[in-house]
Parts: C-alpha cells; sequence; structure tokens
C-alpha cells in the first residue's frame, strides 16, 4: 500500500444518505405546513415530521463526511467541523478499539505534536466483514507518513481498553457514581437509627392531645373499598370506602392480598402517615429499615467504588508505558474488595455508627482491617509492571528430558510449522521442540520447530496490536530466515522454550518429530 498516492474514505452508498436528506427535509416541511400554514394543533402528522427530521441530520452527516491523505498531508471534513494537518505535524497514526455490544469498533486517531487527538470519522470497523478494508486503509495511512513525515512509532500503535493509553474518565465517572450513592446511604443512618426505636416505643395518643403529638398512635375507623394487587415488585394499594380517612394506601403485594373489599380495619395513624393496618384475619404493618441495613448499602457502594479507583490505580502506575502496552490486570484488587465484604459488611449491620461496643468488636474489626491491608498489599505486588525477560539467561531447563513437557504457548503468525493459529502448545523434550493442538499426553500431529533458522531479538510485555494474548504473558519477537514472527507464552514457560530454541542449535535432536 506504499505506492498508494492518496488515500480517500468516504460512505460507501452515494445515495441512501441522500434519501435520508429527502425524508428528513419532507418531515421539516410537513411539520411546517401543519404548524403554520393551516395553524392546527399538533397532531400525528406532526409527529411524523419529527420522527423523519433526524433522519435527514444522519443522512446530511453521511453525504458530507469524508477523509482524504496525500503526501500535502491529512484532512477531514463532516457536517460541522474541518480539519486538516501536514504530515511533518502528525505524530502518530493510530488504532483505537473500542468494545462494542456483538464485536468490536476499530476507529482510526490521529496524534498531532503538541496539539489534539483527533479521531477521523473515517474509516470504521464495525464488524470482522470489514476489517479487511480497514486495515488496508490504515496501512495506507501509515505509508503515507512513513513516506511524507517522521511518525513516533515504527510499529502500529493499537489502543484498547487494556492498555496504558487508554483515559481514565469512564473509570473516574463510575466511581464518582458510586461514591455519590454512598453519601446519601450514610447520611439517613442517624435518621432511621432514631425512626425504627420511636415506632417501637410510642404510646397511644391521650384524648386530650389526639392529633396534636406526631409521636403518638392514632386509630382510626375505615372499611375496605377494594385491593388492587400489583403481579410485578411495584406497590400494591388499599382503597377505602368513601376516601376515609384517605382515598388510598401503598402497601406490599402480601400485605393487598390479605385484604378483601368490605373488610372493617382498624388503621395506626403515626407521625401524620398510616403505619399499621389491623383486620380481623391480616394485619399489615409499615417495614422501617434497620440502620444496618443502611450502612450496608452505604458500605457497599463504597466497595464498588473501589473497582474503579483500581483502574484509574494503574494506569497512573502505567503512565511511563508505552501508549498501546498493555496493562496489568486489576483483578487482584477485586480480591482484595471481597474479602473486605467478607468482614465488612456484617460488622457494618451489628454496628452501623460503625464504632465498636466490646472488645470481640475490637478485635473483629482490627484483624479485619489488617486482612484487608495484606490482601491490598498482595495486590498491589501482583499488579506491578513486570520487566520481561529477566530470567532467559538462566542455565536450568536446557537440556532435553526424558519426557515431553507440554506448555502453553502459541505462535501469532501464520508458518509453516503452526498455520493458521494450529498450536495451542509447545512441547519440549528428546525429540525437539514441537508445535502441538493440545496439552498432551503424546505428540500426535505435532510439527517440529526449525529452531536453527530463529533467532530471539527481543521480549516484551503484550501490545494491543498483539490480539487476544493473555494478560500476564510475555512475546517474544523471533527472526525466522528474515521474517519477524511473534510467540506468547507465559513469562517462566516462554523463558524455558527460548532457552531450549537456543540450546537446539548447538545440540542436535535426538530423533525427528513427526506426527505420530
Amino acid at each position: 500500500m506504499s505506492s498508494v498516492p492518496e488515500v480517500t474514505c468516504r460512505t460507501r452508498s452515494k445515495r441512501l444518505p441522500w434519501f435520508f436528506v429527502g425524508a428528513g427535509a419532507a418531515g421539516l416541511i410537513l411539520v411546517a405546513a401543519r404548524l403554520v400554514i393551516t395553524g392546527g394543533p399538533p397532531d400525528g402528522w406532526v409527529l411524523t415530521g419529527l420522527l423523519l427530521m433526524p433522519l435527514g441530520i444522519g443522512g446530511g452527516y453521511a453525504a458530507v463526511v469524508r477523509v482524504h491523505a496525500d503526501a500535502d498531508g491529512l484532512s477531514y471534513r463532516t457536517l460541522l467541523r474541518r480539519r486538516s494537518a501536514r504530515w511533518e505535524d502528525i505524530a502518530d497514526v493510530r488504532v483505537y478499539v473500542q468494545r462494542g455490544r456483538h464485536s468490536d469498533i476499530h476507529r482510526v486517531k490521529v496524534v498531532t505534536r503538541g496539539g489534539p487527538v483527533w479521531r477521523l470519522p473515517l474509516p470504521v470497523s464495525p464488524s470482522s466483514e470489514g476489517r479487511a478494508v480497514f486495515d488496508d486503509t490504515v496501512e495506507a495511512l501509515r505509508a503515507l507518513h512513513r513516506r511524507h513525515g517522521t511518525p513516533e512509532s515504527d510499529h502500529l500503535v493499537v489502543i484498547t481498553p487494556s492498555t496504558a493509553g487508554r483515559g481514565v474518565g469512564p473509570a473516574a465517572v463510575l466511581c464518582a457514581l458510586f461514591l455519590a450513592g454512598a453519601v446519601p446511604a450514610a447520611w439517613f443512618v442517624p435518621v432511621v437509627a432514631e425512626t425504627g426505636p420511636a415506632w417501637t416505643s410510642a404510646v397511644p395518643c391521650a384524648a386530650e392531645n389526639s392529633g396534636s403529638d406526631r409521636d403518638c398512635l392514632t386509630t382510626l375507623s375505615a372499611v375496605i373499598a377494594r385491593t388492587e394487587v400489583e403481579k410485578g415488585r411495584g406497590s400494591s394499594y388499599l382503597y377505602f370506602a368513601d376516601g376515609r380517612p384517605i382515598d388510598r394506601l401503598a402497601v406490599s403485594r402480601e400485605g393487598a392480598q390479605g385484604f378483601e373489599a368490605g373488610d372493617r380495619v382498624e388503621l395506626t395513624v403515626w407521625r401524620g402517615q398510616v403505619r399499621q393496618v389491623i383486620g380481623d384475619e391480616h394485619v399489615w404493618r409499615e417495614h422501617f429499615p434497620a440502620a444496618g441495613e443502611v450502612t450496608v448499602v452505604a458500605a457497599l457502594c463504597v466497595l464498588a467504588a473501589g473497582m474503579p479507583a483500581a483502574v484509574i490505580v494503574q494506569r497512573r502506575r502505567g503512565r511511563r508505558l508505552p501508549a498501546d502496552e498493555i496493562l496489568p490486570s486489576p483483578a487482584p484488587f477485586a480480591g482484595a474488595l471481597v474479602g473486605t465484604a467478607v468482614w465488612a459488611l456484617p460488622y457494618c449491620y451489628r454496628h452501623p455508627t460503625l464504632v465498636p461496643d466490646t472488645a470481640g468488636d475490637v478485635v473483629w474489626a482490627g484483624l479485619g482491617s489488617l486482612a484487608s491491608l495484606a490482601l491490598l498489599v498482595r495486590a498491589w505486588h501482583a499488579t506491578r509492571v513486570r520487566t520481561p525477560g529477566t530470567d532467559l539467561a538462566s542455565p536450568t531447563d536446557t537440556a532435553p528430558g526424558d519426557e515431553d513437557v507440554f506448555l502453553p504457548a502459541r505462535f501469532l503468525e501464520s508458518t509453516d510449522y503452526s498455520p493458521n493459529g494450529f498450536g495451542t502448545h509447545v512441547v519440549l523434550g528428546p525429540d525437539g521442540p514441537a508445535v502441538t493442538p493440545h496439552p498432551g499426553p503424546g505428540r500426535f500431529a505435532a510439527r517440529p520447530v526449525p529452531v536453527e533458522r530463529l533467532t530471539v531479538r527481543t521480549v516484551r510485555r503484550p501490545r494491543g496490536g498483539d490480539g487476544d494474548v493473555p494478560k500476564g504473558w510475555d512475546i517474544a519477537e523471533l527472526d525466522d530466515g528474515g521474517r519477524q514472527i511473534r510467540l506468547a507464552a507465559a513469562p517462566d514457560h516462554l523463558g524455558r522454550i527460548l532457552r531450549t530454541f537456543t540450546a537446539g542449535k548447538t545440540t542436535a535432536p535426538a530423533g525427528g518429530s513427526g506426527g505420530r
């Protein structure tokens, strides 16, 4: 694609966008005719016109959008914006991957020198069917950049949700939302802690204070006119004859099912609201949540905010890494949060104010806090950014053993010994290293690895462009007769495989490793 003098991206269909533009214009005319010319009130025709108008905006955007690149630089235009830059002012052309509902969405981002980062409107790869065209277009853009500019990276930088170059905006918003939910729950704890005991200790109102003291109990008689039982989780209702003392009362589904039309009941009023309905065979009482329940809700919100906070911390720790390098998974922090929830939630339920009452509670809170601290320290250590390749010079495990050892590993390029993702494991043994599509035992369908023509270039951490590589694995870049290939495996396994490859150049294998 480096010979392509220019690249132009437009919407594939030329007629469909203009059809939508015409539909939107027709909707605008229809709305104007009904509201302005005829002067009638809004009706179905106006609604139809309002529905057609957004189609015109979308069609106009699709008809106008255009991305163009040539020797002079890169430019794009949309319905509301135009931008252009010379290749000398562009630092890099990258791929930005967004998680879609059914498949990943690939976009192109342009990093300008000392300026903003553009997200080009085209090309877009919403599914695997258009991936080949998308990749060809990106390669053509990078070829023009290499010819007429100075790219910062020598490879295609792919930014995924797991890479260091991803922003922290969504995680910060999610963390703020959870903390915002914890604040009102915590504020409501003292109110709930006072309401429940006050209701339990309330006494009937004296005759001279009836209706004037909101903290005493007032009893009223009523007759059930009808009941309304909801099938879902919504409130059910009791309706009272003649609307006295109130028109209706929201109760639980079970509470409404216990009453029938014509039942004579007694209503207990406390603090201006009906809190209890007593019938001949059924009683409904309003549920007052315990203060511990509200404290648990607040604690759950805080713990839930800990996970996006862990993502933010991980990205801050990796801020000096290359933008496309995959960060360690924050999953260990999830384990620490779950471990904290095991002891903290029961403690919050029993102690809504978080103040221990006895020496046992002090021990409970102290040991739990120490356990949570230990889990967080362990998670911090487990999610550190490792330096790959530190154990490749180890002299152990270089001589072939008497038995085959199967190690999970795979070559990311298609080769004659691992075509089209054939291999899932590398087997090491007396018959030399080979690639197999299974974890053993036996070398059925094994393909020998030609170690004599492989040279280790470097070992690095995974990048966004390496595809679906398990987190925690490393990537070895090998030279296979002048062609660069990649081998992915866990660090310990990769070191053992590469040491075997190196030893195999000086030690001839005991025998062939054909498909047996």
